[in-house]
């Protein structure tokens, strides 16, 4: 019997199967190794069996084993925090017909962007879905709620569009006749085929980096009057096709995007316009698939992480090795991202992985009782969400809450 808590999460009573331990032979203190309680339905198939180490972990590879321990599932959360705070995963009950590709948080409501769509989440309590725009593909998407604005790559085209958050939320409430008249989204220039963006924040302004197929533009946030991402800085025809992209500023002066492609990474000096390559992999054969582009914090804008394959490297801005060590993933992540805690989460068919942005060290492991597909969408403080691709091409959505300050705290 499923205890109703909310109309949008599933739970599930004590699984007799419990959690799958991971061998640590170098955990010293394991008074500190945390066990994660299970909170998804036990008849689905991607049910998680996992556990998290979180103390005295080193970067070698895990051995498995078979062997299982007892668990407890919270079968009915409350806001209260409970005796034993141990990060837990949860299911939303809301099947997706199409895939979900992105998402962002709009306050404590989710915006989902799917192959065929556009869904607020309500997760205010009630789990009601709406849909708000129909038959158009989202393919990334950021809420800036100070700008009053949500920006997508959407359409057949890619285009690069802003829709006003209060025209969404019109979409919801009718209940502004003047909203309603106006038009809900503008372009940002005339871009079409973009492939990736990011907005990054610098003091007071924020710019907006797209990568297209064979330049990137730099845009920066016009105030009012104009209210609106402006042209900044154009690269075009670059020697490689970027697939992702950043930007960082060195030491509160210079401007470099760092974008990656499929021989590796590069970098572009704003002022001068000249590109160069940052860090090629010249020890694998082939193409290679960029993860993700990690602006070290604390390091004046001169570090990155470079996480591509089923490894990462840390690099400097002008592509100096500066560390020995390499980020080694157990299996080839689907999804790699950064998180707010300084960490980065990998999403592989097997498990989940945790790692420090710092050094690469493990610090938890999710594992995964049937393989799966998984995509990040979006985190916000101790909550990161993701997406899993099912047969037939459906998506269901997940959140991971990591903090123990804020567990269940909805």
């Amino acid at each position: 019997m499923v205890a109703k808590h909310s109309a949008a999460v599933s739970t599930c009573p004590i699984h007799e199967k419990g959690l799958q331990i991971i061998n640590m032979p170098d955990l010293v203190n394991l008074e500190f190794c945390l066990q994660i309680c299970l909170s998804l339905s036990c008849l689905d198939q991607s049910d998680f069996f996992f556990c998290l180490n979180a103390a005295g972990i080193k970067g070698e590879p895990l051995k498995r084993e078979n062997h299982r321990k007892g668990s407890v599932v919270n079968v009915n959360p409350t806001n209260i925090r409970p005796q034993s705070d141990t990060p837990e995963i949860r299911k939303y009950k809301k099947k997706f017909n199409a895939e979900v590709l992105c998402a962002g948080l709009w306050g404590v409501n989710l915006l989902v962007g799917t192959e065929n769509g556009l869904w607020l989440l309500d997760r205010s309590g009630q789990g009601k879905v709406y849909s708000l725009i129909s038959r158009r593909r989202f393919q990334q998407m950021d809420v800036l709620e100070g700008l009053n604005v949500l920006i997508t790559i959407s359409g057949k085209k890619n285009k690069l569009r802003l829709y006003y958050l209060s025209w969404l939320r019109n979409k919801i409430l009718h209940n502004d006749p003047e909203v309603e008249k106006r038009q809900g989204w503008t372009s940002v220039g005339d871009l079409e085929g973009c492939v990736h963006y990011k907005v990054v924040r610098y003091e007071k302004i924020k710019f907006l980096v797209i990568a297209l197929k064979n330049a990137v533009e730099v845009y920066a946030w016009a105030p009012k009057p104009y209210h609106k991402f402006m042209a900044f800085k154009s690269f075009r025809s670059l020697p490689q096709k970027p697939l992702s992209v950043d930007l960082t500023v060195e030491e509160g002066q210079r401007l470099k995007v760092i974008y990656g492609s499929l021989s590796g990474f590069h970098a572009i000096d704003v002022d001068s316009g000249t590109p160069y390559d940052l860090y090629l992999p010249t020890h694998i054969q082939g193409s290679i698939r960029p993860h993700a582009i990690i602006i070290l914090p604390n390091k004046a804008g001169t570090e990155v992480l470079v996480c591509y394959e089923d490894e990462g490297v840390y690099i400097d801005t002008y592509g100096r090795i500066t560390k020995d060590t390499v980020l080694q993933w157990g299996e080839m992540p689907a999804s790699v991202a950064y998180l707010q805690s300084n960490q980065v989460m990998g999403w592989g068919e097997k498990a989940i992985e945790l790692r420090s942005a710092n050094t690469g060290n493990l610090e938890g492991v999710f594992m995964h009782k049937k393989a799966q597909k998984l995509k990040f969408l979006c985190e916000r403080n101790d909550k990161v969400f993701f997406a899993s691709v099912q047969s037939g091409g459906s998506s269901q959505i997940y959140f991971m809450t990591l903090g123990q300050n804020s567990l269940f705290n909805w």
